[in-house]
């Protein structure tokens, strides 16, 4: 008979890992108490201590009331949790379990906002890390109530690094480094102009923004790794039986992991995760990092996911284990792709095959359908480059780029229906498509002009690859042959 994780069952793993919070002193301030913080910082921070190159300990806050239950579970739990790390590692199946070990504190700041700014004065703080989603890494005016708790994350962090320059009267040397784990291009930029955004509002001294300036670091910076959370109900309790306990806070995540931060390497003295082995970079500059994960791992769903859901394949693993799409993707990849960056193809080659062995990854199951939400601008962003380094260089269109924009436009084959909008499979099953609803609109009325008409299926994909306003250009200028190849692809498709 298992038990909740209780205090005398994870301190007894604490004696058993050698690894003791007791005497901790809180050097990072984490803000957001979900899956992937703690399935990637806070493991990466444990791994650290576990080697003896890391001594300081978390105080972590969530950044919405309704985090409140998990910030509660991990006080009730010592801060202690369960991490399984399962999937592939060259090729063969991996499963580790660690008790992860970084909270001193785990607290609600909504209820608490004493305890959050008290943090703004202890000399030990040095970093603050944070998740809390696109969503929640953007200004909102927020009007400033004395006592009473900040609502948005940058209102929140702002309000901190004002106690702590009051209460250190400006010290230079305590300013902080901020590190954003939020998925935002030039994340790191954009915490800082809103910090300075509400000091303008709240009417904070000008030496207070300088000081922000000049003495605390907002560290752009490129997360990766896929944190699947609480397993399923089944894996769960088989985990608790062979533990002896179960854990409410219990998280898994795949053995892949990769940060890249636009620093100093010098910042190690602060956060030793290269010299704990971690996949961790400090880099001169982020580009060639998000452009890689942009084309070749986000560029190879978006490959995948119309092709895939108009012939009946639910999940990524399956797309890549099917004998024809999964070859597709890997010519894509690495015939059409990686020769269109200007990255070491040697280096884009060594991080695909990382990325395919992420897809295969058993443990994994990431519907295509999910992915499949907002396909026309992931496919400007993702594919659509590729493509045009081709058509603008003058040389002819690949196959599986070709391939990729014609399972997009059958997949938007749509009409207008009072949920939305809806297509129908090769096989005639039908499916609702998530996407700017003006988008859809026009391109289900094209399709809808081409039934009335009995257009050529080549004339209809003229006019789509026509539709400025989703592509940026008009796609069939200078290449007269394009929508012809589309249209016999489609047919291709559809026989």
């Amino acid at each position: 008979m298992t038990t909740i994780m209780s205090r005398k069952v994870l301190h007894a793993e604490q004696a058993a890992a050698g690894v003791r919070l007791a005497n901790s002193k809180v050097k990072v301030l984490q803000i957001g108490e979900g899956n992937f913080l703690r399935g990637f910082v806070d493991w990466m921070l444990h791994e650290c201590r576990k080697q003896g190159l890391y001594d300081g300990a978390v105080a972590v806050t969530q950044p919405r009331p309704g985090g409140k239950p998990k910030i509660d579970a991990l006080a009730e739990q010592d801060g202690l949790y369960t991490l399984v790390i399962r999937g592939l590692e060259r090729g063969e199946r991996v499963e580790r379990t660690e008790v992860i070990q970084v909270f001193g504190q785990a607290f609600d700041p909504y209820s608490n906002w004493n305890a959050f700014l008290s943090l703004a004065e202890s000399p030990d703080l040095e970093v603050v890390v944070s998740n809390t989603t696109e969503a929640g890494l953007v200004y909102r005016p927020e009007a400033l109530v004395e006592g009473q708790p900040i609502q948005s994350y940058p209102g929140k962090l702002t309000q901190l690094l004002y106690r702590r320059f009051t209460y250190f009267s400006g010290d230079p040397g305590r300013g902080l480094v901020c590190l954003p784990c939020e998925l935002l291009e030039r994340n790191g930029d954009e915490l800082r102009d809103c910090v300075l955004r509400y000091s303008g509002d709240w009417g904070y001294p000008e030496a207070f923004k300088q000081w922000v300036r000049e003495h605390n670091r907002f560290l752009n910076s490129l997360v990766d790794r896929i944190v699947t959370g609480y397993p399923d109900a089944a894996q769960a309790d088989a985990w608790f039986s062979e533990w002896g306990y179960s854990d409410p806070m219990l998280t898994t995540a795949e053995p892949y992991h990769f940060w890249a931060i636009e620093a100093e390497p010098e910042l190690e003295r602060l956060l030793p995760l290269r010299a704990a082995g971690l996949n961790v970079h400090w880099v001169e500059d982020l580009k060639p990092y998000q452009l890689r994960k942009v084309r070749i791992l986000n560029g190879a769903h978006t490959l995948m996911t119309p092709l895939g859901l108009l012939h009946g394949i639910p999940q990524v693993r399956e797309a890549m284990e099917h004998p024809a799409l999964g070859r597709l993707v890997r010519d894509t990849v690495e015939k059409e792709i990686i020769p269109s960056l200007p990255i070491a193809a040697e280096e884009l080659a060594s991080y695909a095959e990382a990325v395919y062995e992420r897809f295969l990854n058993p443990y994994i199951f990431h519907r295509l359908a999910d992915i499949a939400m907002n396909s026309l601008s992931k496919f400007k962003v993702r594919l659509l480059p590729s493509l045009l380094h081709y058509a603008d260089g003058g040389q002819s269109l690949p196959q599986g780029l070709l391939q990729g924009l014609a399972g997009l436009l059958r997949y938007y084959k749509i009409e207008r229906v009072d949920e939305g909008f809806k297509g129908y499979t090769l096989a005639g099953e039908s499916y609702m498509v998530r996407d700017d609803a003006s988008q859809l609109d026009a391109i289900a009325a094209v399709w809808s002009e081409a039934k009335s008409g009995s257009w050529p299926l080549e004339q209809t994909v003229a006019r789509l690859l026509g539709l400025g306003d989703i592509w940026g250009r008009d796609l069939a200028a200078g290449q007269p042959k394009l929508a012809a190849q589309l249209a016999e692809i489609i047919d291709e498709m559809e026989a």
